[in-house]
């Protein structure tokens, strides 16, 4: 289990000290130099940031300062602190339009448009779908990550569907439906390869890359314990020669989850830059349907990934609902290239 709170401030003598990181290790935790941890936990942290606030006193463990070298447990609550508030947490709020798709007293779907990152973090500290929101609507319901209103998330190159709480128990209720997995979650995705089978299910544990930390990755057999278990399953829409268009249902929602299951079965998704989906994975090399694929890079300029569709129970009412938001243009523009090229070229 993973908490992040804050921002919390410490009296640190003259300066302030604001809490950016709370980590609870899994029960099944073996132990593990806290800044070794840490580097697996943080996005983009850097061994000797990790290491200073170690040495600074500000690297907690169960509310007492450790040392670098301290062997984190199972159970252990893991604080880091830093001289200054976290960017997350400086929310200012931005007139950027935001297309609505349905909006009552307790809820709100959106239709996220690809490149809107969701929520501020590093890198990222405006243009956000969270600055946006705050500027629209007063007083939505805040959690312990500060990002108010937020109950879910899609990656910042994904377009589609997110619903947004408006009250407290509707945040409440529907963080809950997507801890019980009883939303429905669907996706449209462009994938390298023919997949042969018309149905499938891919199941396996995800967690960081040990090489790459910008990926994750899937963790089989003896090496499980390393990624949390997620399933995801697919339906063949269409079949364009060296593409797929599929139908993806997750069951669960770790991190990049219908990116790292898909290249774990050798379909990687169309144009997605961080596995390596921004090459020519299938077909042939010469010039001209080189030239093709660079074209289709062009139309569609991100991984092709949509959320399509999204159902859950109304927090107040109990009814069932279900929204469903068009595959975007630069997608479909893409898709129609294919077809037309598997129509008159590939048998």
């Amino acid at each position: 289990m993973e908490e992040t709170n804050g921002p919390t401030v410490e009296d640190s003598g003259n300066d302030e000290l604001y809490e950016h990181f709370r980590f609870i290790a899994d029960k099944g935790q073996q132990p593990l130099r806290v800044d070794k941890y840490l580097m697996n936990k943080i996005e983009n942290a850097t061994r000797n940031k990790i290491q200073k606030a170690a040495k600074d006193g500000n690297i907690f463990v169960n509310d007492v300062a450790v040392k670098s070298n301290y062997k984190v447990k199972a159970n252990d609550v893991v604080t880091v602190l830093f001289e200054h508030p976290p960017y997350e947490f400086l929310l200012v709020p931005e007139d950027i339009p935001i297309d609505i798709v349905y909006e009552d007293e307790e809820v709100l779907v959106v239709n996220k448009p690809a490149g809107m990152v969701v929520h501020p973090g590093h890198g990222n500290y405006s243009g956000t779908l969270i600055n946006a929101l705050t500027f629209h609507f007063d007083n939505l319901p805040n959690n312990s990550s500060n990002r108010p209103g937020l109950v879910h998330r899609i990656d910042k190159d994904t377009s589609g569907l997110l619903v947004v709480a408006k009250t407290e128990e509707a945040m409440t209720h529907l963080a809950k439906q997507f801890f019980d997995k009883s939303t429905e979650r669907e996706y449209v995705a462009l994938v390298w390869g023919n997949v042969e089978e018309d149905t499938g299910t891919i199941e396996g544990n995800i967690g960081r890359h040990p090489k790459n930390r910008l990926q994750n990755t899937v963790f089989l057999d003896d090496e499980a314990e390393k990624g949390k278990p997620a399933i995801t399953h697919f339906r063949v829409l269409e079949r364009l020669g060296y593409v797929s268009l599929l139908s993806c249902n997750l069951e669960t929602g770790r991190t990049h989850q219908i990116r790292v299951h898909l290249k774990h079965i050798g379909h990687t998704l169309f144009n997605d830059e961080r596995y390596g989906g921004n090459q020519i994975l299938k077909g042939t090399h010469f010039s001209k349907y080189k030239q093709f694929v660079e074209n289709c890079f062009k139309v569609l300029p991100r991984q092709a990934l949509h959320a399509r569709t999204l159902g859950f129970e109304h927090p107040k009412t109990g009814e069932m609902l279900r929204f469903e938001a068009p595959i975007p243009e630069d997608m479909n523009l893409c898709l129609d290239k294919w077809r037309n090229y598997s129509k008159h070229v590939i048998e």
